[in-house]
């Protein structure tokens, strides 16, 4: 099957979801119902905030550096609006975070009927070769292989606010269970952490008490007799809520050689 070209203004969105943002950046932090609108294409999703509509992403399957929210329930979106070219009529924020919030909210039901005016500028990408679906990304490439005098490194794995370990969780790990086998770890550390986030009307809303120590938990659990190397596999979180954005979603993981 041929691989569809990417236009322009699909590489850059790309490159947006998956980048770093600075922290010093003016992001924006709200929490609303998210908004499916149709296209020939495929669905985008959209979310309003103060008079503003602004762009999430596309429907798209798991292996999407962006994965949809869902309709009855609302959504803590986070990110940094960019200036040019809106997407499905909304400001496009880069990189985005989308994080699905527990509560049901049943007025979160709006689908919008397809428009050409707001037609997607890009084709959904997908990765060449085989497909493992219309919508399916390809993995990023492995990192090179460690070179000794090997280092202890600590590595973050991320996630949505009140999430625990998904289906996301093994893929993100996994450079990290390379990099122990490689350096022949003997020891790994991992500490889990409970944030909060200052929305942009000022309001700060924290994670669920217990929530970094549930982390560290299910991370040690997926890592216990997987490195053969490691002598000591230990844990320990924080239960003090860390304000910031979502980098203090987090488990720590300390790779000792």
């Amino acid at each position: 099957m041929a691989c569809s070209r990417l236009a322009p203004t699909a590489l850059a969105l790309l490159a947006m979801l998956s980048s770093p943002v600075n922290a010093e950046e003016a992001g924006i932090a709200f929490i609303a119902c998210p908004i499916v609108r149709d296209t020939s294409k495929v669905p985008c999703w959209l979310s309003e905030y103060d008079g503003e509509t602004y762009y999430l992403g596309i429907q798209s399957d798991v292996s999407a550096p962006f994965n949809p929210p869902s309709l009855g329930h609302r959504a803590l979106v986070e990110g940094v609006p960019q200036s040019g070219e809106r997407i499905c009529g909304g400001i496009v924020l880069g990189p985005v975070k989308v994080s699905v919030m527990p509560e049901l909210s049943p007025e979160c039901d709006e689908v919008r009927m397809a428009e050409d005016r707001y037609e997607l500028p890009f084709e959904p990408p997908r990765p060449p070769g085989p497909s493992g679906g219309s919508l399916a990304f390809a993995p990023p490439a492995s990192p090179a292989p460690p070179q000794p005098p090997y280092a202890a490194r600590t590595f973050e794995i991320y996630f949505p606010f009140e999430g625990t370990v998904d289906f996301k969780t093994p893929a993100a790990l996994q450079e990290v269970s390379d990099y122990a086998e490689a350096v022949g770890a003997r020891q790994i550390r991992i500490e889990g952490h409970r944030a909060a986030v200052r929305l942009s009307d000022g309001t700060v809303v924290e994670e669920r008490a217990g929530i970094g120590r549930m982390r560290a938990a299910e991370v040690t659990r997926m890592f216990t007799g997987l490195v053969r190397s490691v002598e000591k596999l230990e844990f320990s979180y924080s239960d003090r809520p860390e304000l910031g954005d979502w980098r203090r979603r987090r488990v720590s993981i300390e790779v000792i050689p």
